[in-house]
Formats: C-alpha cells, structure tokens, sequence
C-alpha cells in the first residue's frame, strides 16, 4: 500500500507514548455539530468504538489511532484549508456504498491516484475524509 497510514500506540490518550513512538501521530480531534449521528455513522461503517466524556465530546478508537469529536458547527474541508484524514479499506467499492447508505455524502466518486485508489466523502456533520485502497 503506497497510501500513508496513520498509527498511534495502543494507549489511552491519558497515557505518555513510548520514547519510540514519541513523534507519531497519537491524537485526532474533529469538531461535529452532530455528535449522536457522527458517532453512529462512524460505528456503523467503520465500526469505530466510541466513549462519551459529557453531552459535548466524544472520543474514538479504531483500533490503531484515537481521536475525539467535540460539538461545534465548524468542519474540516480541504476547501477551507484542513488536512485531508484518509482511511483505508481494501474492498473501496462496498465502503462507498456503506458510507452513502448510512448518511454520508459522496463528494469525489472514486478515481485511480499513483498509490492506489480513492473516494472523497462528508460525514454526518460534514467533516471531508476520504477512503484509499490499493490499485
């Protein structure tokens, strides 16, 4: 697989990372304006686990990188500048599928890149990701 891969140590976000793991990625957070739908989206196609910290954050494991999502109207779109987050999945075309039937919004269909393949999607409160697999 040519596409980057974001892995975080098998910690709690609590927890200090190894000295070996001292400069990877150990934490995303995102901001959601609807935390319930966020979080059952993410769960349903990803099969994210989820741990509730108050009625305004939420934070997520998926099995390798931890995040959080915090309540708030903004959302991140490489239109407005953000980082693009890409997961990857190596069946493309049922991940496609599965994000549109559980509410998200395909918003680049899936086209070839020189590391393999991809499609660009909105999650329920509108954060930009995008899905990769090999060629």
């Amino acid at each position: 697989m040519n596409a980057i891969q974001l892995i975080a140590p098998s910690q709690s976000p609590q927890n200090h990372p190894a000295m070996d793991q001292a400069t990877q990625i150990f934490y995303v957070e995102f901001h959601a304006s609807d935390l319930e739908k966020t979080k059952a989206f993410f769960e349903a196609v990803f099969g994210w686990q989820f741990t509730d910290y108050g009625p305004d954050y939420t934070s997520f494991t998926d099995g390798q990188l931890s995040g959080g999502f915090a309540r708030s109207d903004k959302r991140a779109s490489q239109a407005a500048g953000s980082a693009l987050v890409v997961l990857f999945h190596p069946r493309l075309e049922e991940t496609l599928r599965r994000v549109s039937e559980h509410g998200g919004k395909i918003t680049q269909d899936i086209f070839s890149y020189p590391g393999g393949r991809r499609f660009h999607f909105t999650e329920p409160s509108g954060n930009e990701l995008s899905v990769c697999s090999d060629p």
